[in-house]
Parts: C-alpha cells; sequence; structure tokens
C-alpha cells in the first residue's frame, strides 16, 4: 500500500478535480422516495422535503493535509440525535461523488439552526486514507459513538493484489477499506483503523449497515450487533458480528434476494420497529434504471426474508425519527457547485 505523502495527496486531489459522472450528477431523492404505488403496513415512507431543515455549508474550511483542498460538493450524510440535538455527519468533495472527500460534522437545535463544526472531523491520515475517506455512518451503543466510514487508497501493488484475489467482483484502481473512530462527545474523534480484514474484503467492502432504532442508537439481535455488507467481499454476501461495535468477525451469510426486481447495488440502512427488521437498499431494474426498495425480516430471525417492497429511502446515512417522523438527509439534489443537504421526512 503506497505510504500517505503530501505529494500523493496533492496528485489525489487533482485526480478529483477533473471528475464527473453523468449517471450520479442526475440522481434526485424524489425519484426513489416521494411516491410509491403501493405501501404495505411495515414498510417506511414515502418522503417528502422539509425545507425548514436545510443545511448549507458556508465557506471553505481550513485544510489540515496542507495541499490547497477545498469542497463544492456535499452528500452521502448520517443523522444522529442526542439531548433534543439533530448531529448530521456528511461528506465533503472537491467535485460532486469525487473522491478525495473529507467528513463534516453540524448541529442543529431548534433554537439556532444549523452550525457548522468549521473544519473536516475525518480528514486522511492514515495509509489506507490517501485517496480520501468517505460515507460516513454514525451510531450510538452503551454511551459511546462509531463512526463508519470509507478509507479510499490507490490499488498499484500488484502484489497486495495477487493476495486477495477477487474474481467475483473485479477491482477497478481503488481500493476500499471500512474504518471505524470512536467519541465519547460527537466531537472529538479517535481513529482505530480497518474494520473488515482484507482476507474477508478481497480489498474492497462498503456499506457497514448496523440495525438501529429510531435514536440511531445499535440494536442488538441476539445477543450481538449485526454488520450487514452489500458490496465487495469477492462477491460474497457477508454479515459481521460484534460485541461492542468495534471488534469484529466476518462470515458469509444470505440474507437479501432481490432476483425478482433486478440487480443488487448496496444496502444502504437497517431500521429495527418492534419486532421487524427493515432493510433499505439500491437496486437497478432489469432495463439498467436505478431503483429503492426495503425488505422485512423479523428481528428474531435477521436473514429470512419475509417480503420486499418496490420503494425506499435510499438513506445511506440511517432512518430516525424526528418529532415523531422518520427522517434522513441527502445530498444528491443540490444544484451543481451548490453545498447543501435537505431532509426528508415521512408523510404518514
Amino acid at each position: 500500500m503506497k505510504p500517505l505523502t503530501t505529494d500523493a495527496l496533492h496528485a489525489g486531489l487533482e485526480r478529483a478535480l477533473q471528475h464527473t459522472n453523468a449517471a450520479t450528477d442526475a440522481l434526485s431523492t424524489d425519484q426513489f422516495s416521494s411516491d410509491w404505488a403501493e405501501r404495505p403496513d411495515w414498510a417506511i415512507g414515502p418522503f417528502r422535503r422539509d425545507d425548514t431543515l436545510t443545511f448549507r455549508l458556508e465557506g471553505q474550511w481550513p485544510d489540515p493535509t496542507g495541499i490547497g483542498w477545498t469542497s463544492s460538493a456535499i452528500f452521502n450524510p448520517s443523522l444522529i440525535s442526542r439531548a433534543g440535538e439533530l448531529h448530521l455527519f456528511y461528506r465533503a468533495s472537491p467535485r460532486k461523488e469525487s473522491m478525495e472527500s473529507r467528513i463534516g460534522h453540524a448541529v442543529r437545535t431548534d433554537e439556532n439552526g444549523w452550525r457548522d463544526s468549521g473544519s473536516p472531523v475525518v480528514y486522511p491520515t492514515l495509509d489506507n486514507e490517501l485517496l480520501g475517506v468517505e460515507d460516513p455512518k454514525v451510531y450510538s451503543a452503551n454511551g459511546r459513538y462509531y463512526l463508519f466510514y470509507n478509507g479510499i487508497w490507490p490499488l498499484d501493488d500488484a502484489e497486495e493484489v495477487g493476495r486477495f484475489p477477487s474474481p467475483r467482483w473485479p477491482l477497478g484502481d481503488v481500493g476500499c477499506d471500512i474504518n471505524v473512530a470512536v467519541s465519547d462527545d460527537l466531537v472529538h474523534w479517535q481513529k482505530r483503523g480497518r474494520v473488515v480484514p482484507h482476507e474477508v474484503s478481497r480489498l474492497w467492502a462498503k456499506g457497514a449497515v448496523v440495525p438501529t432504532d429510531g435514536t440511531g442508537e445499535a440494536v442488538r439481535i441476539g445477543d450481538e450487533y449485526l454488520m450487514f455488507l452489500s458490496e465487495g467481499c469477492g462477491g460474497a454476501s457477508v454479515v459481521g458480528r460484534s460485541p461492542d461495535l468495534e471488534n469484529w468477525t466476518f462470515e458469509e451469510q444470505p440474507y437479501l434476494d432481490v432476483s425478482a426486481l433486478g440487480h443488487l447495488h448496496e444496502v444502504a440502512c437497517a431500521v429495527v420497529v418492534g419486532d421487524r427488521l427493515v432493510l433499505d437498499f439500491f437496486y437497478s431494474e432489469p432495463d439498467g434504471s436505478f431503483a429503492a426498495a426495503q425488505a422485512l425480516y423479523s428481528a428474531a430471525d435477521p436473514f429470512t426474508q419475509l417480503a420486499i417492497h418496490r420503494g425506499g429511502s435510499l438513506a445511506w446515512g440511517g432512518l430516525i425519527l424526528h418529532r415523531g417522523r422518520w427522517t434522513f438527509a441527502q445530498g444528491w439534489d443540490a444544484p451543481p457547485g451548490v453545498r447543501e443537504l435537505y431532509l426528508y421526512r415521512s408523510v404518514n
């Protein structure tokens, strides 16, 4: 793995500034979550945007890496509630969906609205973060907070790639690790490093989806926490198990069959409501169009799919209950160059 240096960070930034992707540039949250033809009683949503909760990032952060980094887009956020406040963690990038991302933090109170931290709370410091840190997912458990995020690095070591073959999940020119940081106050974070070993990830793993309740608190299934992985891992369906959200073991475990709908891309989030577990996920229809859906399980049997429903949120950072309604944040709909995140709330 290439070491993280200032020169390597600068080269990555130059690459990120050239990024564009017509498919993701055209995505709108409404196309997935605003109107559903049907709604079973267990499904969560549909959702409408609440413009009173919009977050706007003003100014540019100081750059701790010293390479002149700035952002033009914010997206893929995660929400958690604490003591009457909403805490928002979000990905900031030089270009929408580019690499060289950083993770920011803002807090909202009813009295004062949103207040940003004014600097990244997670930025590249580890070798497996050389090309950026992405897509925060924040959870609470037993009075502590756990921030899972993607660390991106260049796959330019042929020996390393050869040690971890991935025939069912072809690798490109970058690798992706799930890293974790811990905090006691949602402000100060300590990095713990890689969560999924390369023997499991085969150099690519995304989507640390942990079942939560309506506050962002991780829910034990039986006597352990679960993590649903849905992208990478050599093409296998993998589930993690942990006693404390920090130390994990992983095994192959089928849990989601989307063959009746199309092709699975990634599980976005998992919510426990009473004795039900709902997975929200991203997939492609047979014609190639992007779509969202939800799958139902018993919380006591989280790998046996009971039902499936066309219609989801794609709440990458999870769903929480805010003022009695399911709520999530997303940044796809912001115009080019506008750093805004919009909050969506369930309509029933």
